[in-house]
């Protein structure tokens, strides 16, 4: 299966984004030559400010009840990880073109099958960031 290497935004791989239908996804920033090959093909490329990405995802409900695994996320030794992969993450990820047909209508995926984590920018969900470093004595904390 092909594997395309880039930045990881929005990464949901080992829990799925559930704002809409439950789905692992990730938005791949690639080069502008490898965004427009997939768009030249027919693939949705989301442009982003960090530059084009690639939309790779993988339902979590298929047909009749159908539930997908997760992708699996692996470290740089192949070895199975349980992280969450921050924006600005380097990586790879294997993916499987797919295209079919409903009411006359053609559509076109990349499933989502696994993801490498080469560098990884952890992910802390924003908690604390707004706080600068303060000095100060510790007694004054005592005060509060």
């Amino acid at each position: 299966m092909p594997v395309l290497e880039g930045t990881a935004y929005w990464a949901s791989v080992t829990t799925p984004n559930t704002n809409y239908e439950p789905v692992y996804t990730v938005n791949l920033v690639v080069d502008p030559q490898v965004a427009s090959d997939f768009e030249d093909r027919g693939f949705t490329i989301k442009q982003m400010e960090q530059g084009p990405a690639v939309v790779i995802k993988r339902k979590v409900n298929g047909p009749n009840g159908m539930v997908r695994r997760a992708p699996k996320l692996l470290d740089r030794q192949k070895e199975s990880i349980d992280i969450t992969v921050g924006n600005g993450s380097k990586v790879k990820v294997q993916y499987k073109e797919w295209e079919s047909t409903f009411r006359g209508q053609n559509f076109k995926g990349l499933d989502f099958m696994a993801m490498q984590v080469l560098d990884l920018v952890e992910y802390n969900g924003g908690v604390g960031d707004e706080f600068d470093i303060e000095d100060g004595d510790e007694e004054e904390l005592d005060e509060l």
